[in-house]
């Protein structure tokens, strides 16, 4: 078991655990929505999607946004999963990033969905 994201208590007041796939998904949602700088031992790490609320919703934002995330999940974490598509919708002032991968030990083709709507 891994300790799950965010961190918290379970009901018996315990750290909160998660199964292995989960684990991954949380990993692929910390290092989108971690900026670069955020970490004192590790300044390179992260994505910054958070970064982009105040940027203008375009279709040349969704483009920018897909290259990112991709490049970011094959650096950080191209060891754990395989990154096989990753779709950004721009509509309006909403952008929602979607993300499909394999994970590399169970060979499982998983899909992640983050939206951005003026916030995550």
């Amino acid at each position: 078991m891994n300790v799950d994201f965010p961190f918290h208590f379970d009901a018996r007041g315990r750290t909160g655990e998660t199964d292995d796939s989960s684990h991954v998904r949380d990993l692929i949602e910390q290092v989108l929505f971690t900026a670069p700088g955020e970490r004192v031992n590790r300044p390179d790490f992260g994505c910054g999607l958070h970064r982009l609320v105040f940027a203008p919703n375009s279709d040349e934002l969704a483009a920018a946004t897909q290259f990112l995330v991709q490049g970011s999940l094959q650096q950080w974490l191209g060891d754990l999963i395989e990154v096989n598509e990753v779709q950004v919708e721009s509509d309006d002032a909403r952008l929602v990033v979607h993300i499909l991968y394999t994970e590399r030990r169970t060979q499982e083709q998983r899909t992640a969905q983050f939206t951005r709507g003026g916030a995550f």
